[in-house]
């Protein structure tokens, strides 16, 4: 059996990760593995994974079907929760690595041994415009995609 709406989905989010990987890469001169699989950044895989199931519903289901406004209202939730809770969440790890990085140096002057909390993601919200790219990704990937 073949579910369009999960493939779909999946793709996007797939090539939300490839490119994310890959402007991270040019912006920092050198390629993190890790934002192949990890959150925040440019485009939000997030928001390319719901709009590509938003899209595919309609395509398949209409725009007026249950389905379609269920997935609109759940689109909106994690299109939210990168904009405002994680993106929030990610400023505050910043601000926390920040407090340490001081703390640790402090401690290093005085005691010749680091001591401190671990080192926070960052990489964790969004700011509009990475939104944005994502809800890009996922309308091309859901328009584009061939409905099986």
């Amino acid at each position: 059996m073949f579910n369009n709406i999960l493939v779909i989905s999946a793709s996007s989010w797939f090539v939300a990760q490839i490119l994310k990987t890959l402007i991270h890469a040019v912006k920092n001169k050198k390629i993190a593995c890790e934002r192949m699989i990890g959150a925040g950044g440019m485009p939000s895989s997030h928001t390319a994974m719901v709009i590509a199931a938003l899209v595919t519903t309609g395509r398949i289901d209409g725009v007026h079907s249950s389905v379609f406004g269920i997935a609109a209202v759940f689109s909106a939730v994690v299109i939210y929760d990168a904009l405002n809770v994680r993106h929030a969440a990610g400023l505050h790890a910043k601000e926390l690595n920040t407090i340490n990085r001081l703390f640790n140096f402090r401690i290093r002057e005085e005691n010749s041994e680091k001591v401190g909390i671990k080192e926070l993601n960052e990489f964790l919200g969004h700011t509009p415009i990475e939104v944005v790219g994502g809800a890009v990704v996922g309308l091309l990937v859901g328009f584009l995609f061939p409905i099986k």
